[in-house]
């Protein structure tokens, strides 16, 4: 249980949903900042702005998985107000605070630093990552069943990093009898690649790979989908980029190029958010009990 554990969760869009109604289950004292907008009242919760948190009573701070953007601000899907996450307000809060986010960013970086608060990133796990690469894999099947005009069977499909999401896309691609050709620069991710019975290649050579190119997923967060890349794509290709903003794609010289890219880094929540809230609730959960019961254990 987390009776007496203060949470706040700070805006976030519909899987944070799923997050509140297991904490409330866990008896956890919940404020909701970013949630005015919802037509839900939950029992157990209150929704409040950020100057209405008493932050010295914080126990934890639970972001959207986007974390912040580079000034402090997160995503708010439930409202519209602005909502910042402060090192004045980090500050105030007890020693033991910790801050729950999906990613860091080069912001929350700095703020847990400057006020010695930790930042779980839940996305560098491998349970985490591996379970939200389900949802990923559907709505890219989704994506693309709806941007293109032909079959996912027999398509040329290119899959641009072999993470815990790229092995999952490869593999889902090659079940659905797509000819995929993988990319990595790590040669156990090539040989992974070639034992899972698809083609694969270093990025190095990616220029040469894309000739025959109709569908490519991009899942490194750096800039791999060069212009010189796009130069030798197929004008009629479709890239789905999976990756964190601002994503791996030169998308103003696809759009020159006549190449729709699509950028989609929030793909779980957007096709399958009650799913994929059910899995980042159940990390959390799990999270918070080891924090309680490890600070329980110090206290006494």
């Amino acid at each position: 249980m987390l009776t007496n554990r203060h949470i706040v969760i700070l805006g976030g869009d519909a899987r944070q949903i799923e997050v509140i109604d297991k904490l409330i289950g866990l008896d956890a004292r919940l404020s909701l900042v970013g949630f005015d907008q919802l037509d839900r009242n939950f029992n157990g919760a209150v929704k409040a702005k950020m100057e209405e948190v008493d932050a010295g009573t914080v126990d934890s701070v639970i972001l959207p998985v986007s974390g912040t953007d580079k000034d402090g601000n997160v995503e708010t899907t439930f409202s519209n107000e602005s909502i910042k996450l402060t090192q004045g307000w980090l500050d105030q809060t007890p020693e033991h605070c910790t801050i729950y986010s999906g990613i860091s960013t080069a912001y929350l970086d700095k703020v847990s630093h400057e006020t010695n608060r930790e930042v779980v990133k839940l996305f560098e796990r491998d349970d985490v990552a591996i379970y939200n690469s389900i949802p990923t894999v559907e709505g890219a099947i989704m994506m693309v069943i709806q941007n293109t005009d032909i079959t996912i069977h027999h398509a040329h499909v290119i899959v641009l990093g072999l993470g815990r999401t790229g092995v999952s896309l490869a593999r889902a691609f090659h079940a659905l009898g797509a000819y995929v050709k993988v990319g990595d620069r790590r040669p156990e991710h090539i040989a992974r690649a070639v034992e899972m019975g698809v083609d694969a290649f270093y990025l190095k050579n990616l220029a040469d790979e894309v000739h025959d190119n109709e569908i490519c997923i991009n899942t490194i967060p750096a800039l791999v989908l060069t212009s010189r890349v796009l130069s030798r794509m197929p004008s009629g290709s479709f890239i789905i980029d999976l990756a964190s903003l601002p994503g791996g794609t030169d998308f103003r010289y696809a759009k020159k190029r006549g190449i729709k890219a699509i950028i989609t880094p929030g793909l779980p929540g957007l096709v399958a958010p009650k799913s994929a809230g059910r899995i980042i609730a159940n990390v959390m959960v799990e999270l918070l009990q080891e924090k309680f019961k490890e600070e329980n254990q110090d206290d006494a």
